[in-house]
């Protein structure tokens, strides 16, 4: 009997759900030495709010990059104190320093620069000065990459947040809320609204037409959605071998940890503040509601659900308290620190905060195998701001990480400087050479002006 390859998107199914699978030996060619399946490469955007305190987030040492590769070690620096979060991820990074989005600055609108950061963050437009309907500021990274690629995969794009949005009202100086609440512009007119709630999210991912009378069935008796697609999944095991087997228990498990940890975290909130409507699923601690989102965007990502993705740790001018590290003052008010030594102290406790968060998220994606590496050797994930300085609402210099290899086509563990560049080089250049890595190459995003260079040496 011939051999034939398992399709990339296959997907186990049962009772109106789907369930994709992680990248397995069966879904390549067989051979005696069969290398493994070609993985896919994903890209992911994560917003956090405000800006940093740049002094405590720029690497220290900066070294030249060698000519050449053979010519001796990657270039060396020393991760700043708010980035030492990251030190076990140090070799999957590039921390940048002088990149700009200078559509984010005011030309002459006026205040607003919070909205202004965020909505040009990923599209590199100026956005046009409303309250109202007549939004508009350009197409952003993402969604360019989900039109043009987005058909490989069941959802082209997945948008996650932790803040409610509001696409109507002022929210940021005669700015309407939309600018402040969205980073992915599918038009230059249509944000894409974000999933804050993670069992809806979760939904999204494993849902197919879900009835209601199914989904009421289903949690009657507590059952996961894996056992709705139990039939399905004996049947593949019977073709695949030992090594997939196992990915496939280990996949099995991670989905059925998630969602009983969505139920906890419902059960948690209905407890700890039973006079506040929270909607269904949503946390009542912020650490478990932000890594929920990301272990859904690993499962997205693992499953080649998407290999789009962007996240919001907060809308533009969040003013969320952060106790958990003795922080009881909001955040956007604290931005405004006029440099004073002790509002400066509390934001860069913000800042390693999201950072910790962040290197939680990158140790998912490594841990998971694929192909030749993982999850993350096949990924790019940006983490930045649209503000660099809060309390100067600065649009240059921007905080901006990158973590993954991009399937080989980025060379880590540098810091890369444009800051004594004779031009300010724009941020949009970046994802200009993202795009053509994940095969969506397009000639102009926005205000770019060309591909950034170095990204691999």
């Amino acid at each position: 009997m011939a051999y034939s390859p398992l399709a990339r998107r296959t997907f186990l199914r049962g009772l109106g759900l789907s369930v994709g699978l992680p990248l397995l030996d069966a879904m390549g060619p067989r051979a005696i030495s069969a290398a493994p399946p070609v993985a896919p490469r994903r890209a992911a955007w994560v917003f956090f709010p405000n800006g940093a305190i740049m002094q405590d987030w720029t690497p220290g040492v900066v070294r030249d990059v060698p000519p050449e590769p053979a010519a001796g070690p990657r270039a060396q620096f020393e991760l700043s104190k708010t980035l030492q979060g990251l030190s076990d991820f140090r070799d999957d990074l590039i921390v940048f320093t002088g990149l700009a989005q200078d559509e984010g600055r005011a030309k002459g609108d006026g205040p607003g620069d919070h909205a202004r950061c965020c909505s040009t963050f990923l599209t590199g437009a100026h956005p046009f000065k409303t309250a109202g309907a007549d939004i508009r500021v350009g197409k952003s990274v993402d969604q360019v990459a989900a039109e043009l690629v987005g058909h490989q995969t069941r959802l082209p794009s997945l948008e996650l947040g932790i803040d409610k949005g509001r696409n109507a009202g002022n929210c940021d100086s005669g700015y309407s809320c939309a600018y402040s609440s969205n980073i992915s512009w599918k038009t230059e007119t249509t944000p894409m609204a974000k999933e804050i709630n993670p069992r809806l999210a979760f939904e999204r991912l494993f849902g197919a037409g879900e009835s209601s009378r199914s989904r009421k069935l289903r949690d009657y008796y507590r059952k996961s959605i894996l056992d709705f697609v139990a039939n399905d999944a004996r049947q593949l095991q019977s073709r695949l071998g030992k090594n997939d087997q196992q990915k496939i228990a280990e996949y099995f498990t991670s989905v059925r940890e998630l969602e009983q940890r969505i139920v906890r975290a419902e059960k948690a909130s209905e407890v700890e503040r039973p006079d506040f409507d929270i909607p269904t699923g949503v946390p009542g601690s912020l650490e478990e509601h932000v890594r929920l989102m990301y272990d859904i965007l690993v499962l997205a990502f693992r499953t080649d659900t998407t290999r789009i993705a962007t996240y919001m740790l907060g809308n533009a001018g969040s003013n969320r308290p952060y106790p958990m590290v003795d922080v009881n003052d909001g955040h956007h008010h604290l931005s405004h620190h006029g440099n004073n030594a002790e509002k400066m102290k509390k934001i860069q406790k913000i800042d390693r905060y999201l950072v910790d968060q962040f290197a939680y998220f990158l140790d998912k994606l490594r841990s998971v195998e694929e192909g030749d590496g993982t999850l993350l050797d096949h990924s790019m994930i940006v983490y930045g701001s649209g503000l660099a300085d809060g309390n100067g609402h600065h649009h240059h210099n921007l905080p901006v990480v990158m973590a993954g290899g991009g399937g080989g086509t980025v060379t880590t563990g540098r810091h890369l400087s444009y800051s004594d560049s004779s031009r300010e080089m724009p941020l949009n250049n970046l994802f200009l050479s993202m795009l053509e890595r994940m095969g969506a190459s397009v000639d102009r995003l926005g205000d770019s002006d060309g591909r950034l260079p170095d990204l691999k040496v």
